[in-house]
């Protein structure tokens, strides 16, 4: 399924399945009344989820209601993933004036609650926050169940599904603070959707297709196959010695292409659109604004 968080014209928010190309959305409201309710359920409301989806008691039009991050409230900050792709690794280094050097350990940190949005969501910019602004497309996981010490055969069993975040980052901020969460905790700098696929219909995560495209120019494009680290690798590391809740979203780094590794750099700014794109998965849009 093809899960949503939306928010009806009168306010009200629900969760939902997309259906017909995406077009429409059937309501689960009968099932849980939050994502997160949905995930802690466990395969049981998991399975109910796809019996409400199959009756389609309650449909709306996609069109009629706004998206919201399909998570819109995680129970804790965003974990990411740093340089988990070679070439994005390598032009990282280079901007930085460092060696060129693959990460010998998976690089993790987080981003704060507040980065969270959802497509269509705007971004703003403040020029006396940042001058650098730069975008990255990212597959994300959500786990499904809580985890501790999870081996590597057996990750992928975690995972209730996937998901496309765009990890906004204020380059200047990193560089000045000297680590990532700040620069990468602005407001709304953490757009993530359009949905949840679950995870039995992407069985094997490597190997999607992922692309970002800044002003309909395509900027980034790879595949998932590149990860330094893969999802299962990163599961195993991340729940070493520490307990991960579910519903914990978790992205897993971005490809080669950002603004900071073109020469000369380019920023984003007021009035750009970001696409950013996963195969099996969606597209996800938002548009820098003027703070």
């Amino acid at each position: 399924m093809r899960l949503v968080t939306m928010q009806t014209k009168s306010g009200s928010v629900h969760i939902g399945a997309l259906r017909n190309n995406d077009t429409e959305i059937v309501l689960l409201d009968s099932v849980a009344s939050s994502m997160l309710e949905l995930i802690d359920g466990g395969a049981d409301a998991l399975a109910r989820a796809k019996s409400a989806f199959a009756a389609a008691a309650s449909v709306v039009k996609r069109s009629d209601v706004k998206l919201l991050a399909p998570i819109p409230r995680p129970k804790q900050n965003v974990m990411c993933l740093g340089m988990n792709y070679v070439a994005h690794a390598i032009e990282s280094d280079l901007a930085r004036g460092r060696e060129p050097k693959l990460p010998e350990f998976p690089v993790f940190f987080t981003k704060a609650l507040n980065s969270v949005c959802g497509d269509g969501a705007e971004v703003p910019l403040d020029p006396n926050v940042t001058s650098q602004l730069d975008y990255e497309v990212e597959l994300a996981y959500v786990f499904g169940k809580t985890a501790k010490n999870v081996k590597k055969a057996d990750a992928l069993s975690y995972v209730f599904g996937y998901t496309i975040l765009n990890d906004v980052s204020a380059r200047d901020l990193q560089n000045r603070h000297q680590q990532f969460f700040k620069g990468k905790s602005l407001d709304n700098s953490g757009p993530i959707g359009p949905c949840i696929v679950t995870a039995d219909e992407i069985p094997n995560p490597a190997g999607l297709a992922i692309k970002l495209r800044l002003n309909g120019e395509e900027r980034q494009h790879s595949d998932t196959g590149d990860l330094i680290f893969d999802i299962p690798t990163s599961i195993e590391y991340l729940t070493l010695g520490t307990t991960i809740e579910a519903g914990q979203i978790v992205c897993t780094g971005t490809p080669a292409g950002v603004g900071m590794g073109k020469t000369p750099q380019q920023w984003l700014k007021a009035g750009d659109v970001m696409e950013a794109e996963i195969e099996k998965i969606g597209i996800l849009t938002n548009k820098i604004v003027k703070a």
